[in-house]
Order: C-alpha cells, then sequence, then structure tokens
C-alpha cells in the first residue's frame, strides 16, 4: 500500500495544486486553455511518439492486453446502451453518462504506470493508449449519432477532428517508427524526450484547473450512477478479465490504471460541442477526479 500511495500520492498532489490555482484564477486570462493545448498537440504526442517508438514492447502480452481492455470497454458500451433509459432522462444526459463511463485521463494514467513500473509500465502504457484512444473516441462519437444530438454538419467535423487527432496520429507514428525498426535516430529521440517531459506536470495540474465543484449540485442520481460505473463496475470487470487471461502483473496494473482512473476532462468540450449536458458532464469530471484518489489506489492494493 505504501508503494501505491508513494507512486500515485504526488499525481493527485499537483491535480489539488492545479485546484487551488484555478480557484485562484491564477495566473489569469486564458493561460491554461492555452497550456493545456499545448500539451495535447505538442508535449503529449512527443511523449507518446518516444515511448512508442522506443519501448520493448517484446515482453508486453498485446493480444492478452488487447482482449482485457477493449473486452472491458465493449462490454461497457454495450450495457449502458441497453440501460439507456434507465441511467439518465434524456438523450443528451446519457451521452454524458456514457462519456463518463468509459473516457479515461490519458495523463494520469501514463503518470501512474511510469511512477508504479518505470519503463516496463510506460511500454504497457502505451500499448493500452494505441488500442483505446481509437476506440473510445469512436464510441463516445457512435453514442452521439445513435442518440441523434448530432448533425450532419457536426458529424463531419467530429469525424475529422477524429482523424487528426493528435494522441492517435502519435501513436500511428510511434508503432510505426517501432514497427519498422527505426526507432528514433540522431537527436530525434532526446529532442523528443525533452519535448515530452512537460507533458505530465502540466497535464495533470491543468485537470485540476479544469474542475467545476460548483456544478455538482445539478448531477442529482446520474451523477453518483455514472461514477459508480466507472469507478467500480469498469475496473472490477476489468481486474476479472486480467486474472481470466492471467495477465503479468505490470499490465493489470496498467490496465486497472487506465479502466479506475476518473473520465477525461476533454469530455467537456465534446459535450459542448456535440450536443451532451456540459453542466453533467462537468460534475462527473469533477466527482470522479475527487473519488479516483481512494478508490484507485484500493482497486491496485485488491489486485496485488
Amino acid at each position: 500500500m505504501l508503494a501505491i500511495q508513494n507512486a500515485l500520492g504526488p499525481l493527485f498532489a499537483l491535480i489539488l495544486f492545479g485546484a487551488v490555482l484555478g480557484r485562484l484564477n491564477y495566473p489569469g486570462g486564458d493561460f491554461w486553455p492555452r497550456a493545456e493545448r499545448l500539451v495535447y498537440y505538442v508535449f503529449f504526442p512527443a511523449l507518446l511518439v518516444h515511448t512508442l517508438a522506443t519501448a520493448d514492447v517484446a515482453d508486453v502480452p498485446i493480444a492478452r492486453l488487447a482482449l482485457v481492455c477493449l473486452g472491458t470497454i465493449l462490454a461497457v458500451a454495450i450495457g449502458l446502451w441497453c440501460l439507456r433509459r434507465y441511467l439518465a432522462r434524456g438523450d443528451a444526459a446519457f451521452t454524458s453518462v456514457f462519456q463518463g463511463a468509459l473516457r479515461f485521463n490519458t495523463y494520469v494514467a501514463v503518470a501512474g504506470a511510469g511512477a508504479l513500473h518505470g519503463q516496463a509500465g510506460m511500454a504497457s502504457a502505451a500499448v493500452v493508449i494505441a488500442l483505446l484512444v481509437p476506440t473510445v473516441n469512436l464510441l463516445s462519437v457512435a453514442c452521439f449519432i445513435g442518440v441523434g444530438t448530432l448533425g450532419r454538419r457536426s458529424l463531419a467535423r467530429s469525424l475529422l477532428e477524429l482523424v487528426r487527432n493528435p494522441l492517435i496520429l502519435a501513436c500511428v507514428v510511434g508503432i510505426a517508427l517501432n514497427a519498422l525498426h527505426i526507432g528514433l535516430p540522431g537527436w530525434s529521440g532526446p529532442l523528443l524526450e525533452l519535448v515530452g517531459r512537460p507533458a505530465l506536470p502540466i497535464g495533470l495540474i491543468a485537470v485540476g484547473v479544469a474542475l467545476r465543484p460548483r456544478y455538482l449540485v445539478h448531477g442529482g442520481r446520474t451523477l453518483w450512477l455514472t461514477s459508480a460505473v466507472k469507478l467500480g463496475l469498469v475496473p472490477a470487470l476489468a481486474m476479472t478479465l486480467a486474472w481470466g487471461m492471467s495477465l503479468d502483473p505490470v499490465s493489470r496494473d496498467v490496465v486497472l490504471l487506465f479502466t479506475g482512473i476518473s473520465t477525461a476532462t476533454s469530455a467537456y468540450i465534446l459535450a459542448r460541442q456535440l450536443g451532451g449536458d456540459g453542466e453533467l458532464m462537468a460534475a462527473v469530471i469533477t466527482l470522479q477526479t475527487a473519488l479516483a484518489m481512494l478508490t484507485l489506489p484500493l482497486w491496485l492494493l485488491l489486485a496485488g
């Protein structure tokens, strides 16, 4: 338990630090939205390309990892869709439930993987990102289409943004460099490593800045149901599949990090753009981020 606390404690401390900065509106203006875009479009893609291109994935059980990750996400997505009338009142609210249960905060999961298991954890995390980022984004857009909140113009724009998603593109480039045994020749390796270093600390602080406690009063039963699914049901299913597939401890912990962490702050932007319930989405992100500080270490302790 002490090892888990020492690994995850500094990450959650950075999120809380960001929440304080957001409360104080420091440094003010549009600094944090711009910083988050810099992380999303530059720093984090550089980190992903560097990690994937140089990762020794020979010891990563990619097939079993894919079955556990994709099996968990697809099973939960199907279950949510079948129970949509029970989980939320209205189509817009359901899209926030759907995103809140499936999406994950990549910054926290990757930082946790590195803190717990070093390079081996980062290699597994890179594989999980390559598997889940395209899948979760496709499912999220499909949900908006399915409930009818997405018009034709929005659909075309959303699909275009999906193709241009910097995280997906970074995964493709990194995997290609690794598969072709090119790696990162010359200065490209040290350069990408330097560019990628600010991604996690700034990204974690930005998570805290983006929290919106005032929206917690608007969620009601739907807010708590969504958080229970995300922080309880999803990691329980993932852990069960991981045990069934006999995943090694590193891969198992990485799976739990991605499935047991709170939803991504970018879900709020997607909800606003595609006709979802923005206030509910902000409440879900805030509550899950607070609760995950307690539930995620417990899941990792239980799995270990």
